[in-house]
């Protein structure tokens, strides 16, 4: 693989990454914007951007031709470093610097989801199991469950990187 490729990926990575943790940052000064669909929307949407800027420049680096894997590569290294450091914020936010911040979190998220569940028109059975199940859990910001959200992110991501190399590749035209 080129240099040039590493070095497009991982700028790009660092670059979400700051992003992401100025959003996480953003979400601890007001809690309620994690319970927020569209916050959510958002973030989602600009992991991808930045994954698809990444294979784009990676491709002008190599004068306009990138293979599938090359492709793949660069989204996967700058959305895979953006979000381990958004990660690593986190865990350090909510587990260390203020873990009454999770414990708030927790309580805005399950009202949040009680509230979404009766404006659908949930049965109060299913609420009340809902609200159970989430009460039991016990951190939902252990370093644990945050590294095994990273994995399933990344898997999730992965299968959209998959769908970008595809279109971003271009390979050389064969001369004989």
């Amino acid at each position: 693989m080129e240099k040039s490729i590493k070095s497009v990926a991982t700028n790009y990575g660092l670059y979400l990454g700051t992003a992401l943790s100025l959003l996480t940052v953003l979400g601890y000064a007001n809690l309620d914007l994690f319970t927020k669909w569209w916050f959510g929307i958002g973030t989602l949407i600009l992991i991808i951007i930045f994954g698809i800027t990444s294979s784009m420049k990676s491709r002008s680096a190599l004068n306009g031709y990138l293979s599938f894997k090359e492709a793949f590569t660069s989204y996967f290294i700058a959305v895979a470093l953006g979000l381990a450091i958004s990660t690593l914020v986190s865990i350090l936010i909510f587990n260390f610097i203020d873990p009454d911040a999770a414990i708030a979190l927790k309580e805005k998220i399950i009202d949040s989801t009680v509230q979404m569940m009766q404006n659908f028109g949930a049965p109060e059975g299913a609420i009340a199991e809902t609200v159970e199940k989430m009460e039991a859990d016990e951190s939902m910001f252990a370093i644990g469950k945050v590294l095994q959200s990273l994995a399933f992110q990344l898997i999730g991501y992965s299968v959209v990187g998959l769908i970008v190399a595809l279109v971003v590749k271009k390979n050389k035209p064969v001369t004989e």
